[in-house]
């Protein structure tokens, strides 16, 4: 990387700052996510490569700039495992209680020692949508601002279908928001991760679609709704035996 970046090096490499590589980095981070789903073990070790390359690179920015350089990243999350996990590394009061509790303890903790002052301090702007929605309402929830069962955010989800409906054009925006975000509520409530359900509901979509037009033999928009209707039905009866 340091060749890359250096005078004689790759013109785009020397061009890259923190934030033009950012997009780069969520990037690969997805295809590390989208290699594990598949279960494919070469591109796990590939992908994951690609995701070191952007620690790399934006170390070496960093280190550039007299910031700080890839040892002191990899010296700070050796130090932050530590101090999260003293049942392991030291302290025997703890011994006993090294769930998620008290991981979670420690963690706000050390928000509280940068001079954190709400609980929703550090959950992270770029986050997608959906994995933003489920960490801001699991943080609510830490400091008692939660439904205490399902039949709360289900009346929720109710409550917002009812205003998105009623909604007039410059409303439908915002009212769409609420209900997508009192849905993922709901999922939550149920203990079920919001992403990793609608990953699934993705990848089912995906394959039933995939069935209908291999169905339709290359004609499935030349088809009523109707009959698109109908193949999927069929498709989901041949998925239940």
């Amino acid at each position: 990387m340091k060749t890359l970046r250096s005078p004689n090096g790759c013109d785009w490499d020397r061009a890259q700052t923190f934030e033009t590589i950012v997009p780069h980095t969520i990037e690969e981070a997805y295809e590390v996510a989208d290699a594990v789903e598949r279960g494919d073990v070469d591109d796990i070790r590939h992908e994951l490569g690609d995701l070191l390359f952007q620690v790399v690179f934006q170390s070496r920015i960093a280190e550039e700039s007299g910031l700080f350089a890839f040892n002191d990243v990899a010296r700070s999350i050796a130090d932050k495992l530590e101090a999260r996990h003293p049942h392991v590394f030291g302290d025997p009061a703890t011994a006993s209680d090294p769930g998620a509790d008290r991981w979670e303890a420690l963690k706000a903790a050390e928000r509280a020692s940068k001079g954190a002052t709400s609980a929703m301090e550090g959950v992270a702007v770029a986050l997608p949508a959906l994995l933003r929605a489920d960490k801001l309402q699991k943080r609510a929830a830490r400091v008692g601002f939660d439904w205490p069962d399902c039949a709360g955010p289900a009346n929720k989800v109710a409550e917002e279908m009812a205003e998105l409906a009623a909604a007039t054009a410059d409303q439908r925006a915002e009212e769409a928001g609420d209900l997508l975000f009192a849905a993922v509520n709901l999922v939550r409530a149920y203990g079920i991760a919001p992403e990793d359900a609608l990953r699934g509901a993705n990848a089912k979509f995906e394959r039933r679609f995939r069935q209908m037009e291999a169905l339709a033999d290359g004609k499935f928009s030349e088809l009523a709704l109707e009959q698109q209707e109908a193949l999927w039905q069929a498709v989901k009866r041949g998925e239940k035996s």
